[in-house]
């Protein structure tokens, strides 16, 4: 009979679920609430993390007033990068090394949120290099060595879920790949949610932020579960990453039914506020989802994809950097990525398609697995969404430098619901040249 505890012999399986996110406030309106929350935290001082277009169109400034209205004051940094790297968080930290603040606000996308955690980090325990906290094989992995401060995240797309997560995605410049640190310090110590912040954003950026949305939510979903994993040593060596769980399911199942409905309103009609709420709604469950059930084949080989690219500039960013937009980057393997992960569980890709609006009348598993890839596609398309990742600049010849920087994307490939060679993964990238 096997133990049920620590001690002695281990179960043959993981037992336990572990869920965590920050507290969250949602709602139109919930900006303005800023200053309240920060002061009720007794931080007296932020510095308030942004990007040049957030800037330019005043949000930024707008926010801070309504901080410094509650007597908190507020240093703005507003050039965080979109799709922030190793380099340009540390030459931040470097820039701002001399500042004593007692919180942050990261305002904006994923980027920026993902920056201001990093400046969180690095200011907070300063003379560490980024690379050793980024997960290995890439980085050293070394855990952060004590508490950070407060930090509300204010995000203004609805795609990355960064509010509501305990980890950061960097490129990494020097091997032209991208990687996250993973460590439940890096929690928001609020998600603070406003649709109405996402009403500017051009449809491409609406679309992209919502593929990511999008892949989350399937990716969670269909992720190796729990309790099929091999018990881990100790509780300090359980991931934030566990597997597709009871409690990560509800979120995830929430998520994609609110993208199936709204996904394609918001990016049609940007100034449809129902849409965008809804959307808003879906990016913060799916984050809940994700970030505790982890993701997969999608998001391992969207690094390399973002990594290695030479000359693509998307429409609706203002960069002066070749970049692939993550959400972009996800769904382009996404449909190839779900056939390959069909067998493990024809119930769960079959039930992601239903509530992301298939029809499943006359579907059986034995004959379903192009149901979700298809009904994926289907949303890519109308949104005006990437056709392949030829569309990035990428071609056959690419093929095995891809296939490497996925490989090395180990803590994500571990959940996916079944093992993943590189001949799977040369499958998936070579099916998604062009769909």
């Amino acid at each position: 009979m096997e133990s049920l505890g620590w001690g002695g012999q281990t179960p043959e399986h993981e037992r336990i679920i572990a869920w965590q996110a920050p507290p969250l406030k949602f709602g139109v309106g919930a900006t303005g609430e800023i200053g309240h929350e920060l002061r009720a935290a007794g931080v007296g001082s932020v510095l308030l993390v942004t990007d040049p277009v957030l800037a330019g169109l005043g949000l930024p400034a707008r926010v801070a007033k309504q901080i410094e209205q509650e007597g908190v004051s507020v240093t703005v940094f507003d050039r965080a990068r979109v799709e922030p790297t190793d380099t340009s968080v540390a030459e931040a930290a470097r820039e701002l090394e001399n500042l004593r603040v007692d919180g942050f606000v990261g305002l904006g996308g994923g980027s920026s949120i993902d920056t201001a955690k990093m400046l969180n980090l690095l200011l907070s325990h300063p003379g560490r290099p980024v690379r050793d906290y980024l997960n290995a094989p890439i980085g050293a992995g070394a855990r952060i060595p004590g508490p950070l401060r407060p930090l509300v995240a204010v995000p203004t797309t609805a795609g990355s879920g960064s509010e509501c997560t305990a980890m950061v995605a960097l490129g990494v410049t020097d091997l032209n790949v991208k990687t996250g640190i993973s460590d439940l310090r890096l929690m928001p110590s609020l998600a603070l949610v406003d649709p109405v912040n996402t009403l500017t954003l051009p449809p491409a950026v609406t679309a992209s932020s919502g593929y990511d949305v999008l892949t989350h939510a399937c990716e969670s979903y269909t992720a190796r579960a729990y309790d099929r994993r091999p018990p881990y040593p100790s509780p300090a060596d359980r991931p934030l990453y566990i597997g597709a769980n009871p409690i990560s399911d509800v979120w995830a199942e929430q998520a994609l039914e609110l993208v199936g409905r709204y996904l394609r309103r918001a990016v049609l009609n940007p100034a449809d506020l129902e849409a965008r709420t809804g959307m808003s709604r879906a990016a913060s469950f799916a984050g809940m989802g994700f970030g505790n059930a982890g993701t997969h084949i999608p998001h391992a080989c969207a690094y390399p994809v973002a990594g290695m690219v030479s000359d693509y500039r998307p429409d609706g960013y203002e960069v002066d950097h070749a970049m692939v937009p993550h959400g972009a980057a996800v769904v382009s393997t996404a449909a190839a990525a779900f056939e390959f992960t069909y067998p493990t569980s024809p119930e769960r890709h079959l039930r992601a398609a239903e509530l992301l609006g298939a029809n499943l009348n006359g579907v059986t598993a034995a004959h379903g697995s192009d149901v979700l890839p298809a009904t994926l596609l289907s949303i890519v398309a109308d949104t005006g969404g990437p056709t392949g990742l030829r569309d990035f600049g990428y071609s056959a010849k690419d093929v095995p430098g891809l296939v490497d920087g996925a490989l090395k994307q180990r803590r994500l490939l571990v959940c996916c619901p079944r093992d993943v060679a590189a001949r799977d993964l040369e499958r998936v990238v070579a099916g998604s040249m062009t769909h």
